[in-house]
């Protein structure tokens, strides 16, 4: 049995240390990658969709069958469930929550590396270029960190259906760049 096995073995049996490398591993990676989703409600955070990703994985341990790597994948598949429900409910409740001016500082929040490049408005819309299937495939990818076949598990597809679908994303990414001047 190897180490990654045995992590899940033990997150499954409740092993508080188990869950905590877990989110080491892919916590972070997770959140960036939802940051990066587009649509999503303005009224939750990335890390309130996290949050309840966590949560359900938590409850569903039992269920889930595989190691580390594809508990990564099963991880983002339930992360883009939640985020869908999300965007769901507020189209239905078509509000926009008011930010404030400044919050960063109010609240103490600093930016990361990583924020700033899932912030940076030409990576927005660029991913806003391609086609729904292929900007969640470069998210899960370039953004997220997750191989192939983590990536076809948490979006539901092939992994031959993901390689083309990268593939077809970085070709017309190309496209757009060289075009600009």
């Amino acid at each position: 049995m190897s180490d990654a096995d045995d992590l899940v073995d033990r997150a499954r049996a409740g092993d508080e240390a188990a869950w905590v490398e877990l989110y080491q591993r892919h916590g972070g990676r997770l959140v960036i990658w939802l940051r990066s989703l587009p649509g999503a409600d303005a009224a939750s955070s990335p890390e309130d969709i996290a949050h309840e990703a966590w949560l359900t994985a938590a409850s569903k341990i039992g269920e889930f069958r595989g190691d580390s790597d594809d508990f990564a994948g099963w991880l983002f598949g339930i992360s883009r469930k939640h985020s869908a429900n999300r965007r769901r409910t507020a189209q239905r409740r078509a509000t926009t929550p008011y930010a404030m001016e400044g919050d960063d500082d109010v609240w103490g929040r600093s930016r990361d590396a990583s924020e700033q490049v899932v912030a940076d408005e030409q990576v927005r819309w660029l991913l806003a270029q391609l086609s729904p299937r292929e900007a969640e495939v470069v998210a899960c990818i370039d953004v997220g960190g997750l191989d192939v076949a983590s990536t076809a598990r948490a979006l539901g597809i092939g992994s031959t259906a993901v390689r083309v679908a990268h593939h077809r994303a970085l070709g017309r990414l190309r496209r757009l760049l060289d075009a600009r001047p």
